[in-house]
């Protein structure tokens, strides 16, 4: 008989990716498992999921306001009858379901949807990416059967016995990557001869990285080296078509990268944010990076992600607020030195965990199968 599997959250690439790699893993092993993801309307797993081949529930739900002005206050204030509307209809979705356990990767649909699972008597597990993990994990943990984590040290968040240190799922295509493969070259329209810089802000973007480009785009084509710019659907929606019109043979501007196996491939830098499922991917990549974290992220754990990495030289660390002025003249600083990036390759590979996925899978089984 086969296996159904409820998998909630979202909100950003960090959260929906982890669970779309539990979801092609389950499905690689099982062919004939059933799957329904819960996420929340509006945000970006709506569009993601679907395409990715899986089913979805949208639930109207959203994370406190720290907007204090009217508008905010209101709809904190409208916060807990949200929630609960939220948790009802949830319910009544796992109960036409009927899953065999319920997975949470954090965001604002998770909380809900396995509050519900519990009450229903399904089984839950966890997966937190994160060095410091999300409220909604942290809600979630006294019931969850398992937690599996990515960084040492969660036992301040989490009950110790659940925890199982698997490293974050990765896209199985980032495990299969060819590295300069020709098909990746020829998608983007960039030749091999000449060097490469990936640009990627997260799924959402990053304005420091964003503004940090578009005042450099002459200058890359001085130094004779390509760029491939994710911006992030918001910043393209009201990117300046001048900035637009300077696309040129090195120069490819994009809102959102779906192929990043291809251009992981083909860049010889990237540069980053570094949130746990970008540092998880980059290690298994093992290209240079330079890394700027996002300054208000909980508890300033990008920067601590990336301190991680640079403390070991496998990567290089720029404060969002020193980037404007000193994250180009290191791009190209780098690009002229090939032994350092050849050091640097070899020391973030070191922190690679390409079993993480198998090692979810089979926590997840341990419960299905009891």
């Amino acid at each position: 008989m086969s296996k159904r599997y409820l998998i909630s959250g979202g909100g950003t690439g960090g959260h929906i990716f982890p669970a779309l790699a539990i979801a092609n893993k389950i499905k690689k092993e099982q062919p004939d498992a059933e799957f329904l993801f819960i996420g929340a309307n509006d945000k970006m797993e709506m569009q993601r999921v679907p395409e990715a081949g899986y089913d979805i529930k949208g639930l109207t739900i959203y994370g406190v306001s720290r907007d204090f002005s009217w508008k905010g206050i209101k709809k904190n204030v409208r916060l807990p009858f949200v929630l609960l509307k939220a948790i009802s209809e949830a319910k009544k979705a796992i109960k036409e379901f009927n899953p065999d356990i319920a997975i949470g990767v954090g965001g604002f649909a998770s909380g809900p949807a396995l509050k519900a699972a519990e009450k229903l008597g399904v089984p839950t597990m966890l997966q937190e990416q994160n060095s410091y993990p999300g409220v909604t994990n942290k809600m979630l943990a006294a019931k969850a059967r398992k937690i599996c984590v990515a960084y040492d040290g969660l036992e301040k968040y989490f009950p110790g016995e659940k925890i199982v240190k698997t490293g974050n799922p990765v896209r199985a295509e980032i495990l299969q990557i060819q590295n300069k493969n020709p098909k990746a070259y020829e998608y983007f329209n960039f030749v091999p001869e000449k060097k490469l810089v990936l640009v990627v802000g997260g799924s959402l973007g990053a304005r420091t990285l964003n503004e940090t480009m578009a005042a450099h785009l002459d200058d890359f084509r001085k130094a004779g080296v390509q760029l491939l710019w994710q911006t992030g659907e918001q910043f393209f929606r009201n990117i300046d078509s001048k900035l637009l019109a300077e696309q040129d043979e090195y120069i490819r501007i994009v809102p959102f990268i779906k192929n990043m196996n291809d251009a992981y491939s083909i860049a010889d830098i990237i540069v980053s944010r570094a949130g746990a499922l970008a540092i998880s991917e980059l290690s298994i990549v093992g290209k240079p990076v330079i890394l700027v974290p996002f300054p208000y992220a909980a508890e300033d754990h990008q920067t601590f992600n990336a301190k991680a990495l640079s403390s070991k030289n496998a990567a290089i660390l720029i404060p969002d607020s020193e980037a404007k002025e000193k994250l180009y003249p290191e791009l190209m600083a780098l690009a002229q030195d090939d032994a350092r990036c050849k050091e640097m390759s070899e020391n973030i590979l070191q922190f690679a965990k390409p079993e993480a996925i198998q090692s979810i899978y089979d926590e997840i089984q341990k419960i299905v199968g009891k």
